[in-house]
C-alpha cells in the first residue's frame, strides 16, 4: 500500500509542477491578440521542438496513467476493505468531503482531460481534424485553436466548471501528498495544508476564469 500511494503521491506533485507552467502558458491568452498569437505560437513551438521538453512531455504522459491507475487500485481496495455501516457512519467524522469523493473529483478531471486532449492535444500534435494553420511568423498557430475552443460557450462552460473539482482533488491530493512520502512533520503539515489551499484556489480559479475572459474580450 505504501508503494501505490508513493506513486500516486509522486506522480500527483509532478503534475502540479506542471500546472503552474499550464496556467502561466493559458495566461498569454489574456494578452491583446497581436501580442499573445506570437508569443502563445512561439511558446508552443519551443515546447514541441525542444529534445527536453519532448522527455518531460512522455514523462507527463506516463504520470497521468501511473496517478489514475494507482489511484483507482487504492480507491478500489479501501472501498473493498471497509463495511458499508463503518463509511456510513463514521468518515464523516474522520475526513473532509474532498478525501470522501476523491474517485468522484478524480473521473471528472479524468473526463475533463480525455475532453480537452480530443479537442486541442489531437488537432495540434496529432494532426486529427480540421488542419491547422501558420502563422505569420511561421510558427503553427496554436492561438487559434485555443481561441475558438474559448468562443464556443459549451467548451468554456465545460472547461470552467470542471475547475471546481480540480481544485478540491488539488488541494486534498497536494496535502495527503507529503504523509505518503513520510513526511509526518505536524507543525510542518499545517504549513503545508494551508500552502495546499492557496495553490489549489490558484489553480481552480486561474484555469477557470481564463476561458470566460477570452470569450468575453
Amino acid at each position: 500500500m505504501f508503494f501505490r500511494k508513493s506513486i500516486v503521491a509522486a506522480t500527483g506533485l509532478f503534475l502540479c509542477i506542471f500546472l503552474i507552467v499550464h496556467l502561466s502558458a493559458n495566461a498569454l491568452l489574456l494578452l491583446p491578440e497581436e501580442t499573445a498569437r506570437g508569443l502563445y505560437n512561439s511558446y508552443s513551438t519551443t515546447l514541441r521542438e525542444s529534445p527536453v521538453i519532448t522527455i518531460v512531455a512522455y514523462l507527463l504522459y506516463l504520470s497521468i496513467i501511473f496517478h489514475v491507475v494507482y489511484a483507482a487500485i487504492i480507491t478500489y481496495g479501501n472501498r473493498k476493505s471497509k463495511g458499508g455501516k463503518y463509511i456510513l457512519n463514521k468518515k464523516n467524522k474522520t475526513s473532509s468531503w474532498s478525501s470522501q469523493n476523491m474517485g468522484l473529483l478524480g473521473v471528472l478531471i479524468l473526463l475533463f482531460i480525455v475532453v480537452h486532449l480530443a479537442n486541442f492535444w489531437a488537432r495540434v500534435k496529432l494532426g486529427i481534424g480540421e488542419n491547422v494553420g501558420l502563422d505569420v511568423a511561421g510558427n503553427t498557430d496554436v492561438y487559434e485553436v485555443a481561441f475558438m475552443l474559448f468562443h464556443n460557450i459549451y467548451y468554456v462552460l465545460f472547461y470552467s466548471i470542471l475547475m471546481i473539482p480540480l481544485g478540491f482533488h488539488i488541494y486534498h491530493g497536494l496535502k495527503s501528498a507529503f504523509m505518503s512520502l513520510g513526511f509526518y512533520h505536524k507543525k510542518g503539515l499545517r504549513i503545508l495544508a494551508k500552502i495546499s489551499l492557496i495553490y489549489a484556489i490558484i489553480m481552480s480559479i486561474g484555469f477557470g476564469v481564463i476561458p470566460l475572459i477570452v470569450y468575453f474580450k
